[in-house]
C-alpha cells in the first residue's frame, strides 16, 4: 500500500506542478509572448521577408570608357537581364565610386577604352565588375549577370569567327562540352528555402530557453530567498514532480508550437517538404524534449530573468552558423563542432534540413536522432540535480530564517 500511496503523492504533486506553471505562463506576460506570440508570429515575418527567395534589379552605375558598339552591346544586354538593372552613368570612377558610397548603386560595370579594339584584334579583353560587398546577395547578383553575358556574347563571337557552315557546327563550336545547371534541394536556388528550415529548428530552442529562463526568474522574484524553488509550499517536497510538471507544461505547449513551426510555415511559403509526418515525429519529440530539459538546466544557471535574453540574443547567429547550414560543416574547426553538440539545434536542424530540404530517410539521419536522444538523458539528469541543488540551497536558507527567529 505504501508504493500506491507514494505514486498517489508523486503523481498528486507532479499535476500540482503542472496546473501551477500552466497558470503561470498564462499570467506572465514574457513568458506568453515567448511561448505562444514569436513561435506564431516571428516565422512568418521572418519567412516573408526573404519569400521572394533571389535578389532582382540590382541597380549599377556604368562607367563606358570604349564608347563601343560591343559595350553598349554588353550593356543592354545585363540590363535585360532579371537580376540586374543599369541605373546610372558615370563620366569617371570618380563619380562612380560617389554613387556607390551613397548607396545608390551597388555596384560598378568599367568598360576600358580598348575594350572593343582587344576583341577584334583576337587579344583578350576585360570588364571591370566592382561590387559593394556589404550584401552577399547583391554581389552574386552583379558578378554571376556579367560573367553569364560574356560567356554568352564569346559564344557569339566564337561562332562568328568559326567558319563553319551548319548551325550544329556552329552550336559544337560554341558548346563542346556543354552542362546542365540545376539547383540541388532549393528549386529557385534561392536563400529561404537554402537556410530558413534550420532558422525555423532555432527559433523552436531559442523560444524554448528564453520562456523558461524568465518564467525561473519570475519564481526567484516571487520568493523572498530568490530560489527557484519554494520549499515553504506543498507539493514542492521532491526533485522529481518539479521537474515532470514543469517539463509536461512546456511539452504541451511546444508540440503545438512544433507543429506549427516545422510542417505549416514550410507549406504557407512553399519551402521543400520532402519529408513524412512519422519522420518529422521520429526527429521532433527527441528534439523537444532535449530543448526542454536544456532550457530547464540554463534556467538554474541565471539569477535575474533579463540575465537569460542576453545570452540567447548573444548565441543565436553563432548557433544558426555550428548547425552547418549556413557555413559547411566540414569547414568548422573541431574544436567549435565540439562546442557545437552542447547544443540540441546542432542535431535537430541537421536532421530536419536532410529529411524534409534533401529527402533523406529515418536512416540517413540515425547519428542525430541518437545524439538528440543521448542530449535527452543527460540533460534531464543534469536538470535533476540542478534542481536538487536548488532544493538544498532553499532548504538551507529557510533553516537559517527559521534560526534567525527563534533567537530574536
Amino acid at each position: 500500500m505504501s508504493i500506491f500511496h507514494n505514486a498517489h503523492e508523486y503523481l498528486e504533486d507532479t499535476l500540482f506542478i503542472w496546473r501551477r506553471e500552466m497558470r503561470q505562463v498564462i499570467k506572465d506576460e514574457g513568458v506568453l509572448i515567448f511561448f505562444l506570440i514569436v513561435p506564431l508570429v516571428y516565422p512568418l515575418l521572418y519567412s516573408w521577408i526573404y519569400n521572394n527567395e533571389t535578389v532582382h534589379d540590382v541597380p549599377v552605375v556604368i562607367v563606358n570608357d570604349s564608347h563601343s558598339a560591343l559595350s553598349r552591346q554588353f550593356i543592354r544586354m545585363c540590363d535585360a537581364s532579371p537580376d540586374v538593372r543599369v541605373a546610372y552613368y558615370a563620366q569617371d570612377m570618380d563619380e562612380a565610386k560617389s554613387l556607390v558610397s551613397r548607396q545608390l548603386v551597388k555596384g560598378v560595370y568599367y568598360f576600358p577604352p580598348e575594350f572593343e579594339t582587344n576583341v577584334y584584334r583576337m587579344e583578350q579583353s576585360v570588364v571591370g565588375v566592382y561590387c559593394d560587398m556589404g550584401l552577399m546577395l547583391t554581389y552574386k547578383a552583379l558578378y554571376a549577370t556579367a560573367q553569364l553575358v560574356s560567356m554568352t556574347m564569346n559564344e557569339e563571337i566564337q561562332t562568328k569567327i568559326s567558319g563553319k557552315y551548319t548551325t550544329r557546327e556552329e552550336i559544337i563550336q560554341a558548346h563542346p562540352l556543354d552542362y546542365a545547371d540545376v539547383p540541388m534541394f532549393s528549386p529557385a536556388g534561392g536563400y529561404g528555402s537554402f537556410v530558413l528550415p534550420a532558422v525555423l529548428i532555432l527559433i523552436l530552442q531559442q523560444t524554448l530557453v528564453l520562456g523558461i529562463g524568465l518564467s525561473a526568474g519570475t519564481a526567484r522574484d516571487e520568493n523572498p530567498h530568490r530560489h527557484l524553488i519554494p520549499v515553504n509550499q506543498p507539493h514542492y517536497g521532491r526533485t522529481l514532480p518539479i521537474i515532470w510538471g514543469k517539463f509536461l507544461c512546456y511539452f504541451m505547449i511546444y508540440c503545438v508550437m512544433g507543429a506549427w513551426l516545422v510542417a505549416a510555415v514550410p507549406r504557407i511559403f512553399h519551402f521543400p517538404q520532402l519529408a513524412t509526418w512519422s519522420s518529422l515525429l521520429v526527429i521532433m519529440i527527441p528534439y523537444i524534449v532535449a530543448c526542454i530539459f536544456f532550457g530547464m538546466v540554463v534556467s538554474c544557471m541565471v539569477k535575474y530573468r533579463e540575465d537569460v535574453m542576453l545570452l540567447v540574443v548573444f548565441i543565436s547567429l553563432p548557433l544558426l552558423f555550428m548547425t552547418g547550414v549556413s557555413w559547411p560543416q566540414s569547414n568548422i574547426p573541431g574544436y567549435w563542432q565540439g562546442v557545437s553538440w552542447l547544443f540540441p539545434s546542432t542535431f535537430g536542424a541537421r536532421a530536419y534540413v536532410r529529411l524534409n530540404s534533401m529527402g533523406a530517410s529515418l536512416d540517413d539521419v540515425r547519428p542525430e536522432f541518437l545524439y538528440l536522444c543521448i542530449q535527452a538523458g543527460v540533460y534531464f539528469v543534469l536538470a535533476c540535480l540542478v534542481y536538487r541543488f536548488q532544493y538544498f540551497l532553499a532548504r538551507r536558507a529557510n533553516k537559517k530564517e527559521v534560526e534567525n527567529a527563534n533567537k530574536d
